[in-house]
């Protein structure tokens, strides 16, 4: 069995009669350097789990480098599409299902590399779906709106740097591979993109007690980036038992949450759960 060739997302629209869904944020990259550029992050004779695979436009780029590829779509006609054009494909696996709610623990292959073009709409759902998931994954080479991008790859102190900066930089590298026009997708949507590497750390930066409370706490801190520190901790632990614990850190009370690195935020998270454990006991 071999591959198909590729052919345009215009192409295979007009052929199956069918339109992209912009109520489910469908753009169907159709620039072949892209698909290169993101194929290539992705080591060779490895797994794949393709996120919103849509027509297949990228998924034929994977199959080329890549052992298997899981494509997990949640459109039944985008499925039907592929099983058609796929259907002499070697190593292909096609799941209809919502990658939001999808079990990545399930997929048959071992610390795959994921790979999608993200609705819009849907980044931060899927972003935590798969950090939920992060010891059963290897490296995410994930295309998202490039202000987004921006953020998540952003620096403590500067303006773009957020929340979901923080929960994701504390188990994964976020580095930017390249932007990508808005004139690259089928159709075009009314901002460009940017592909971004989520790369695995041997090493948290910073322990947790609750992995999966750490990022509402650090949403908290967000929340109220104006203030001081002591003034945003005390909407969730006791004013005196904040300052005691920026001293015992080491860590000014009178600074702003977004200058908080990584690993400050993390410390602060155990200080947090250790005074609930105590007031438990």
């Amino acid at each position: 069995m071999s591959n198909p060739p590729p052919r345009s997302p215009a192409q295979l629209l007009r052929q199956y009669g069918l339109t992209a869904k912009k109520s489910w944020g469908q753009n169907f990259l159709h620039d072949a350097s892209v698909h290169g550029a993101i194929a290539a992050e992705v080591l060779p004779d490895r797994d794949v789990v393709e996120i919103g695979p849509g027509l297949g436009s990228l998924t034929v780029h994977l199959l080329a480098r890549a052992r298997q590829v899981v494509a997990i779509e949640r459109d039944r006609e985008m499925c039907a599409v592929l099983r058609q054009e796929y259907a002499t494909a070697n190593g292909l696996t096609i799941r209809e299902a919502d990658a939001v709610k999808f079990d990545y623990a399930q997929t048959g292959c071992r610390q795959p590399t994921v790979v999608g073009n993200l609705p819009y709409q849907l980044t931060g759902p899927l972003l935590f779906r798969l950090l939920d998931y992060h010891t059963h994954l290897g490296p995410w080479i994930l295309m998202v709106q490039r202000e987004v991008g921006d953020r998540l790859a952003a620096d403590p102190g500067t303006r773009s740097y957020g929340a979901a900066t923080v929960s994701l930089s504390r188990l994964r590298a976020i580095t930017k591979v390249r932007n990508v026009p808005r004139g690259a997708f089928t159709p075009p949507p009314r901002v460009d993109s940017a592909i971004l590497r989520f790369d695995p750390l041997e090493r948290p930066r910073g322990e947790v007690d609750n992995a999966a409370a750490f990022p509402r706490f650090v949403q908290t801190l967000f929340q109220r980036r104006r203030k001081t520190l002591l003034n945003a901790l005390s909407a969730v632990m006791d004013r005196a038992d904040a300052a005691r614990a920026c001293a015992s850190l080491g860590i000014d009370p009178g600074i702003r949450p977004e200058r908080l690195t990584t690993e400050q935020f993390a410390a602060l998270d155990r200080h947090r759960t250790a005074l609930v454990a105590r007031a438990d006991d």
